[in-house]
This record gives C-alpha cells, sequence and structure tokens, in this order.
C-alpha cells in the first residue's frame, strides 16, 4: 500500500483543518450585539436595543438593565461598565445584560415617561425586559437596573413607575424619581434643570408622595435601591442625591438616619462615606454613596462591581431575588413586612404577617406631588434656566458644562462595543489523534499491511 502514507498525511491535514475551524468557532467570545426583532411599536422610534449573553449563562438567569449618560449610546455605557468590572461579574456569575440606546438625554420627566406603559423612553425600556425575558429565558422574578447620569435618573424612574418589574437599581449621579421644577414644562422631554441645579427641596412625604403617584395602588415590597454622587458634581448637584436618600427612604417605610455609615472607603481616586439602611428582617435596602471631592459620574467611580453587584445579589444564584427570600413580601406572611415609619404616602399600608411586621408599609395620607413639576427642552440642551449637559465621556470624564447642549460619547477606548471574553476553548487534537490511529489500525488490519 504505497498510498497509505499519502492517505495518511491527508488525513491529518483534513482534521488539523477541522481543528483550527473547531478553535476559531469556540474561541468566539460573547460580545454586546444590537438586538432586532423587539416590538417597539408606538414608542421611540429612535430607541435601539442591545445585549450581552455571556458564553456561560445561568438556566432562568437574572437580568441587569444597564443605561447610558446623556448623549452615550449602548456601546459607550457597555465600556463603563466593562470599566467597573460589571461585564466580567456577567461573565462570572451568568447573568444577561441589555443596554437601551438612544444617542441622547433620556426623557425623565415628560407625562408620558412619567406614566406606566405610556409609550415613552421609559416604556420602550421596560419592554426590552419584556422581549429578554421571553427570548433568554431569563427571570422575571430577577430583574434589576443601573445607569449613570441621565441614565441614572432612568434608573430611579423605573424604579418608581415599575416596582413591579424592578427588584432593585443602582444610580449614578441622577435624581429623586418624578423629579421636576414647578415652573417646568410636562412636555418636550430631557430632564429638570431645576432638579440638576439643586432647586428643588421637598420633604420625604412629599417625594414619597411622587412615587406613589407614579405606580398608583402599588402595596408589594418596594426595589432596594443604591446611589452614587460626588459633593463636588456641578452639573447634578449634590443636592439630588441628598433629596433622593429623604425620597427612598420614605417609601421603604425607613427613618431618614442610616442603619450604619462607614468613613474612609475608596471610590476610585477619591475617599467616600457609605451609608447603609437595612430593613427589620436586616437586609440592605437603601445604600448612598458619597465621593467626597468626587465629579460628575463620579467619573473615577462608575459602575464599581464590588459594591453594585451583592448589593443586587448578582453574585447569588437561584430563583428568587435575595431580598425577597429573606425578608418576604408586605402580604405573604413573610420575615416582617416593612416598617410602618413613614411608609408609602396614601398608600394605605399593606404589612406582613410574619414575625416583625407590625407595620408594613403605612400610609401616612401624604401630600401630593409638588404642583407637577416641568421637565426642561428635548435632549435636556436648554432646561429651566440654560440648561445643565449630563454627558459623561465614554470613559467617564463629565461633558462642558456651558449649557449649550448634550455632550457627545468621547472616542475614548471604553466606547468600544464589543467584549472579548470567555475560558478557553476545548481542544480538539484529542480526537484527531484518535482518529488518526483508528484509521491506520484499520487499514493495516484490512489490508495486511505490517
Amino acid at each position: 500500500m504505497r498510498n497509505l502514507p499519502t492517505f495518511l498525511t491527508l488525513l491529518s491535514a483534513s482534521l488539523l483543518s477541522v481543528s483550527a475551524l473547531t478553535l476559531t468557532n469556540d474561541a468566539k467570545a460573547a460580545s454586546l450585539e444590537q438586538v432586532n426583532g423587539w416590538d417597539n411599536s408606538g414608542l421611540p422610534g429612535d430607541v435601539a436595543m442591545y445585549a450581552y449573553v455571556p458564553d456561560e449563562v445561568l438556566e432562568n438567569p437574572p437580568l441587569l438593565v444597564l443605561i447610558h449618560y446623556c448623549g452615550g449610546t449602548a456601546p459607550a455605557v457597555f465600556g463603563q461598565a466593562q470599566g467597573g468590572g460589571v461585564v466580567a461579574a456577567a461573565d462570572e456569575h451568568g447573568f444577561i445584560i441589555i443596554a437601551p440606546s438612544s444617542g441622547r438625554c433620556w426623557d425623565i420627566v415628560s407625562d408620558t415617561t412619567r406614566t406606566r406603559e405610556g409609550g415613552g423612553d421609559s416604556h420602550a425600556i421596560r419592554t426590552m425586559v419584556d422581549y429578554a425575558l421571553e427570548t433568554y429565558g431569563a427571570n422575571a422574578d430577577r430583574v434589576y437596573v443601573t445607569g449613570n447620569s441621565s441614565g441614572g435618573m432612568m434608573t430611579e424612574l423605573l424604579l418608581g413607575l415599575y416596582p413591579d418589574v424592578f427588584k432593585g437599581g443602582s444610580a449614578m449621579a441622577g435624581m429623586p424619581a418624578g423629579c421636576r421644577g414647578e415652573n417646568e414644562s410636562g412636555d418636550g422631554g430631557g430632564y429638570s434643570g431645576a432638579c440638576a441645579g439643586g432647586n428643588v427641596d421637598l420633604t420625604p412625604d412629599e417625594w414619597g408622595a411622587i412615587v406613589d403617584s407614579l405606580s398608583p395602588g402599588f402595596t408589594g415590597l418596594r426595589p432596594r435601591v443604591q446611589l452614587f454622587h460626588g459633593d463636588d458634581d456641578d452639573l447634578i448637584r449634590i443636592k439630588n442625591h441628598t433629596e433622593a436618600i429623604e425620597q427612598w427612604s420614605d417609601v421603604l417605610g425607613l427613618p431618614l438616619a442610616p442603619t450604619e455609615e462607614t468613613a474612609g472607603i475608596t471610590l476610585g481616586t477619591h475617599q467616600g462615606i457609605r451609608q447603609t439602611w437595612e430593613a427589620e428582617c436586616g437586609h440592605a435596602v437603601l445604600e448612598a454613596f458619597t465621593s467626597l471631592g468626587g465629579d460628575h459620574g463620579p467619573s473615577d467611580a462608575l459602575f464599581m462591581a464590588e459594591y453594585l453587584i451583592p448589593f443586587l445579589g448578582l453574585d447569588q444564584t437561584g430563583p428568587i431575588d435575595p431580598y425577597v427570600q429573606a425578608c418576604g413580601t408586605p402580604d405573604d406572611g413573610g420575615t416582617g413586612g416593612q416598617s410602618g415609619t413613614g411608609g408609602v404616602d396614601g398608600v394605605g399600608g399593606a404589612e406582613g404577617s410574619g414575625g416583625g411586621g407590625s407595620g408594613g408599609v403605612t400610609g401616612a395620607g401624604g401630600a401630593p406631588a409638588n404642583g407637577g413639576a416641568e421637565p426642561g427642552a428635548s435632549g435636556g440642551a436648554s432646561a429651566g434656566s440654560g440648561g445643565v449637559p449630563i454627558a459623561p465621556g465614554a470613559g467617564g470624564s463629565p461633558g462642558s458644562s456651558d449649557g449649550a447642549g448634550d455632550s457627545s460619547a468621547s472616542s475614548d477606548s471604553s466606547e468600544g462595543g464589543g467584549c472579548s471574553v470567555g475560558g478557553p476553548p476545548q481542544s480538539p487534537f484529542f480526537l484527531f489523534f484518535a482518529l488518526s490511529a483508528a484509521c491506520a489500525s484499520l487499514l493495516v488490519r484490512r489490508r495486511g499491511i505490517t
């Protein structure tokens, strides 16, 4: 069989080609991809959907919504999330990320976006969640949201609008849900210049009543909230941080004084203060981080996985949200319900029937929303008195502060849309050698070759 060596050479070459192809395919890691086919009928036409599905995803995985800053895009904020370690956490823990993209400021203040299923930006993002739940088999009981600047504002609005959808959120440089100035119009979209400038000061009860008006009749367990803000932020003033603490402590039935306060923590290149509020069941439901001397963003402390991931419970597996599992819900006889000190104004209170559930979510009557504050101009370019642009560059540096309009995403490397991650591919070379030996042995037996 003089042709045997030739045959074996050809066989080896073929198997090597298959091996190389297998290696190439296996080495192709997950990346952020634009999603087509989600139902955006009746929704803003310039809003696109992106998704990141890790190579190794959990069955019935949690879902994290990632929302960009003013003038940003999904690829740009994805780059920021990579820098903070959130994308690596998705790879490690197997949860899915979806990212809405508009290239502009999100509409935070119009009556359309402040209405459940009202056809605005908030409705578009909520629709993407539905699509992801159905398409990727994500867990409807484990949906979370995070964003910075305009995305932080949208995060807080979504937690107020859809407490039945989101179990928690982390907002950076945002503002209280539903924040509008008294003389601002509800038309035109964008964000509130009055709020951005720190000119809106309401009582906790008034802030709670606004959230109550966003999701009327809701009596379930409210989402937990995490807040980050720099005290030297000259774009979205630190006043929004303190007002948001008042709002969410009221909504969650918590006292204004935190359960614990820790100074000297590190937030990027700055020192910071961490305040934590615990529910009666002992679970942290509100966290507030203040970056001392931190700018807008804070630009050096965006999407810090070491704080964000454990607070939202994305490092834990299981079909039930960790907070819900630990504390139950106000109406299921859980481990205590929510405190009755403050509660959600005007709700009336649904208390847990389990141990310690003596207060539930109480209703103190509540003050109505403050006259229906109104939004800034379209895109936020001229909100209030000249507008305050809210656009850190893709790498986290703040946009200009001349009030002339939105800052665009920079050409920073973090703006790249793809992410190349994942473990090493399985080697096919064992298969190659095994097949070669088997073929050679078979030919020897059949042909009598020695």
